[in-house]
């Protein structure tokens, strides 16, 4: 499970400190996935931001015994003067995957670059680039991966593998989703958390947490 303890984050600006959460106390249920959902402004990308720990809270903590992935689609981690293989490696390592060779050819299947895998990662199209990071996020075994507009990787056809990918991690592992597509959310999600006001609501049941999210 995902706990937050305490969790204060705020943004200073010309009138003194602006509060998304205030000594939020929370726990994100195990087993689930998960939409985040609240209007504009509401935190939620602040939320999901902290949970890949690509932000920190000003005070308190996340407090987790699974691993999560960083958000699906984006190029976090990419150096652009190394390979796609050499990047895939490093990543490899860093996650603890114990057969990087295997991984390595795993990742070069997935994101279809060929023998492009084999280049700096600064001559990739940006399509190429999303795909490396995809294929090199989805190949690792995450008890939870974030996604954030994961779908909108690459052309047409890389979009629906992309989906289809997900789709099938989410019945072995946990996915946590921020997206404004409500027929995606309702493809990988079966519960929802609604931000508002700095306060964190859970819906066992995503019709009843999309009903309350459409009238915020």
């Amino acid at each position: 499970m995902i706990t937050l303890e305490s969790l204060t984050k705020y943004y200073p600006s010309q009138l003194g400190n602006q509060y998304i959460f205030e000594n939020l106390n929370f726990t994100l249920p195990e087993g689930r996935n998960i939409a985040i959902l609240g209007s504009n402004g509401a935190g939620k990308s602040t939320l999901f931001r902290i949970l890949a720990g690509s932000e920190y809270p000003n005070k308190g903590r996340v407090k987790t015994d699974k691993s999560i992935s960083w958000p699906v689609a984006l190029a976090t981690g990419v150096h652009p003067q190394m390979t796609g293989r050499e990047n895939t490696r490093f990543i490899g390592r860093v996650n603890g995957v114990e057969n990087l060779d295997v991984y390595e050819e795993k990742v070069k299947a997935f994101a279809e670059l060929g023998e492009k895998y084999d280049l700096p990662v600064n001559t990739y199209s940006s399509g190429m680039r999303s795909r490396l990071a995809f294929g090199t996020c989805i190949a690792i075994d995450f008890d939870i991966y974030l996604i954030d507009e994961a779908t909108s990787v690459g052309d047409q056809k890389f979009r629906q593998k992309a989906k289809q990918a997900l789709l099938d991690k989410s019945k072995q592992a946990n996915v946590i989703m921020v997206s404004h597509d409500v027929k995606e959310i309702e493809e990988f999600c079966d519960s929802a958390v609604i931000v508002h006001k700095g306060e964190l609501t859970f819906y066992d049941d995503l019709q009843e947490g999309l009903r309350v999210y459409k009238k915020l």
